[in-house]
């Protein structure tokens, strides 16, 4: 039985016995618990993150030190802070679980070595970061416009499964509201 990760690649692209064993031996296990960060503000990100069981979140802290989350991930998903792991400068956000959640994790070292030993894994796994992107783009620009009781609405249609398991502060702050306004709006809904 394969990994989680080699089941989600080989959606996309068939790997060989020895490749994907080579991917899983890349990739480490770790578990984290509700709140616990992967990477910090102002560090360089150097590693990826392939998502199993659990939801992470990009956060920042906005010009009045209040955390503000940017976007939610979920199982089969990867995540990193993109252009601090690309470009190895620090980044502004950080990722954090938003529940308990497992991750595989790579560092950039020894995700560019097995890109060297994997034929096509750099271009799968950029196809399906491109595709990410497009994505949470369209999601995020589904809000602009809306009042907060259609955002939350909105955010509940379009991500469910997200809104079920994180808390009421995380899902207020991703949609640009108080949770004192959340509960009313949920009160009303």
């Amino acid at each position: 039985m394969s990994s989680p990760l080699i089941s989600f690649l080989n959606q996309y692209q068939s790997f060989s016995v020895k490749e994907a064993q080579r991917i899983e031996a890349a990739f480490n296990p770790r578990l984290l618990k509700e709140g616990e960060q992967l990477t910090e503000p102002g560090s360089i990100c150097r590693e990826l993150f392939f998502i199993t069981d659990g939801v992470l979140r990009i956060v920042m802290r906005n010009e009045k030190g209040n955390e503000v989350t940017h976007y939610f991930l979920k199982e089969n998903q990867f995540c990193t802070i993109l252009n601090s792991f690309h470009n190895q400068v620090p980044a502004e956000e950080c990722i954090q679980a938003a529940c308990n959640t497992a991750v595989f994790c790579i560092n950039r070292t020894a995700l560019f070595k097995l890109y060297k030993e994997v034929p096509g894994l750099l271009k799968l796994i950029d196809q399906i970061t491109q595709q990410a992107l497009i994505d949470k783009i369209n999601i995020r620009n589904a809000y602009l416009g809306q009042d907060s009781a259609s955002r939350y609405r909105l955010f509940l249609a379009k991500q469910a499964d997200i809104a079920r398991r994180v808390s009421l502060t995380d899902t207020a702050s991703y949609l640009g509201i108080t949770p004192q306004s959340l509960s009313r709006i949920r009160k009303q809904s």
